[in-house]
């Protein structure tokens, strides 16, 4: 009989993160790389480890991260909701520490587009009374 896959998931600006997560020794790998190699910044691992904290499954899970678009922060994100989505997979008992943290909820937050005749997207030319 196979483990069990859990698959989902995550977004956050214009960044999708697929998930892979599978009991094991608690390897994480990001695109083919390390988790520490693809993420340099302590800030992007720390965002990401936290669910895994919340619900203390650190080191219980090997999880395959597939991430692409947007920039760091934004990937960050992206798999950290997705690891979410994942662990309410494992245990729906998760998700009420997850969401008291608010990591259930995807942030939706994207660039607004520029409006055509106009410099930017909220900018708009100067008023001139004369």
């Amino acid at each position: 009989m196979a483990a069990e896959l859990y698959h989902s998931v995550g977004k956050r600006k214009t960044s999708v993160a697929r998930i892979w997560m599978k009991p094991g020794s608690g390897v994480i790998t990001v695109n083919n790389k390390s988790f520490e190699d693809y993420f340099v910044m302590s800030s992007g691992r720390n965002v990401i480890k936290q669910p895994l904290e919340i619900t203390d499954t650190v080191g219980k899970y090997d999880i395959l991260i597939n991430v692409k678009g947007g920039g760091i922060s934004g990937q960050a994100g992206a798999v950290r909701h997705g690891i979410t989505r994942a662990l309410i997979q494992v245990n729906p008992e998760f998700r009420g520490p997850l969401k008291k943290a608010s990591l259930v909820t995807r942030d939706s937050r994207i660039k607004e587009r520029k409006k055509y005749g106009q410099p930017g997207a909220r900018a708009r030319f100067q008023y001139s009374k004369r």
